[in-house]
């Protein structure tokens, strides 16, 4: 019932692709979302963003982080323990995630840190020259003569 083709909108329009693929991924993500690990995300300056993961239990081998088709993808794999310990109460979650965000356009990752059992992000966008805003100059034209028709006018006598 929520299957949508938008295979004719793709031949309609030159250069929607991206709007389209948005449209696409929002509409095909499953209606619970993966509540783990918990994060935040706030934003540390005008053009600048963090996001922070918790991680506890892991250490910064075991976790990755990369950016592939405007999405930054989180992800966690625990070595197996050995079985030597024996545990009352086990309430740190140490279960293997994958976490997605869809970065916008013109977002890029600058770097991450591992400490205190959280991850974190930091995010910068970047608006190219080309996007900005930019004030055009207008000039005053400058008054001319008044036009002069080329040929004669004969005289008629009326």
């Amino acid at each position: 019932m929520r299957n949508l083709d938008f295979a004719p909108l793709y031949r309609a329009t030159v250069g929607f692709d991206r709007i389209a693929d948005l449209m696409d991924r929002v509409l095909t993500t499953d209606v619970a979302q993966p509540t783990y690990p918990p994060y935040n995300i706030e934003k540390t300056a005008e053009d600048a963003y963090r996001i922070s993961i918790a991680v506890a239990g892991f250490t910064p081998e075991e976790l990755g982080v990369e950016v592939k088709d405007g999405t930054l993808v989180v992800t966690a794999r625990k070595a197996p323990e050995a079985e030597t310990t024996t545990y009352l109460h086990r309430g740190i979650a140490t279960r293997a995630f994958e976490r997605r965000f869809a970065l916008a356009d013109h977002v890029r990752v600058t770097g991450a840190v591992h400490e205190h059992g959280m991850l974190h992000i930091d995010l910068v966008r970047e608006t190219p020259e080309a996007l900005k805003p930019r004030r055009i100059e207008i000039s005053r034209s400058v008054p001319s003569a008044a036009p002069v028709l080329e040929g004669t006018a004969s005289p008629t006598a009326n």
